[in-house]
C-alpha cells in the first residue's frame, strides 16, 4: 500500500512538473505582463482631448532571433498597443493599434515598444512606425502614469537640424501623464538568462 501510494505521489509530482513546463506563457508567474486601459491627461498641454491607451503585452524571452543572437533576446515580447486620441474641437477620433516586440520592467514600472501595423487615415504614414511607451503602475487608486514618444523623440544632425528620431526596441521617455480614469497593471519578471547551446 505505501509503495503505491509513493508511486501516486511520484506520479503526480512527475505530472504537475510537466504541466508546468507546457503552460502557456501567460499563465506562468515568472512572465512580465502589462495590461489595462486608461485615459490620460498631458500635464505640459492640458486640453478637453480624450487620450487613451490600452495594453496586453507579455514578454516571450528569446523567441525573435536576429542576426548576431540566433535566440533573440531577453526583452522579447508580444501583445498589442491599441491608441485611441479624441479630439472634441474636430469631432473627430484618431485610432491606431501596433504590435509589441519589446517589454522590459521593474516593479511597477515598464517600457515597451511596438510597430504600428494598423492606423486611421489621419495617420496612415505611421504604419510600419516603432513607437515607444512607459507605464507606471501605482497601485489602484494611487496615480498610474504612461509616457510615450511621440512627443518628445527627436534628434540633431551635424548641421543642427532637427528632425524626428528613430525609435529603438525597448526606448520610450519616463511615464509623464497621469491616468484620470482606468487602471494599468505591470506585473514584473526578472530578465532571463541566455539558453544554453
Amino acid at each position: 500500500m505505501r509503495r503505491t501510494t509513493r508511486w501516486v505521489a511520484g506520479m503526480a509530482a512527475i505530472a504537475g512538473t510537466i504541466l508546468a513546463a507546457t503552460a502557456p506563457a501567460s499563465a506562468r508567474p515568472d512572465t512580465a505582463r502589462v495590461t489595462g486601459s486608461a485615459d490620460f491627461m498631458l500635464p505640459f498641454d492640458p486640453d478637453d482631448d480624450v487620450r487613451s491607451f490600452a495594453f496586453d503585452v507579455r514578454s516571450t524571452p528569446y523567441t525573435k532571433p536576429i542576426p548576431g543572437l540566433p535566440h533573440g533576446l531577453p526583452t522579447d515580447a508580444t501583445g498589442t498597443v491599441r491608441v485611441s486620441h479624441f479630439v472634441p474641437a474636430q469631432q473627430l477620433t484618431v485610432r491606431f493599434e501596433a504590435t509589441v516586440d519589446c517589454l522590459v520592467t521593474s516593479p511597477g514600472l515598464a517600457t515597451l515598444t511596438a510597430v504600428v501595423t494598423r492606423a486611421d487615415s489621419v495617420v496612415a504614414d505611421w504604419v510600419g512606425k516603432r513607437v515607444g511607451f512607459s507605464v507606471q503602475d501605482g497601485g489602484r487608486g494611487h496615480g498610474d502614469r504612461v509616457g510615450f514618444t511621440w512627443s518628445f523623440s527627436g534628434d540633431q544632425d551635424a548641421d543642427g537640424t532637427w528632425h524626428e528620431a528613430r525609435i529603438g526596441t525597448c526606448l520610450a521617455p519616463a511615464p509623464f501623464a497621469v491616468v484620470t480614469r482606468g487602471d494599468y497593471t505591470v506585473r514584473h519578471a526578472e530578465l532571463k538568462p541566455m539558453p544554453v547551446g
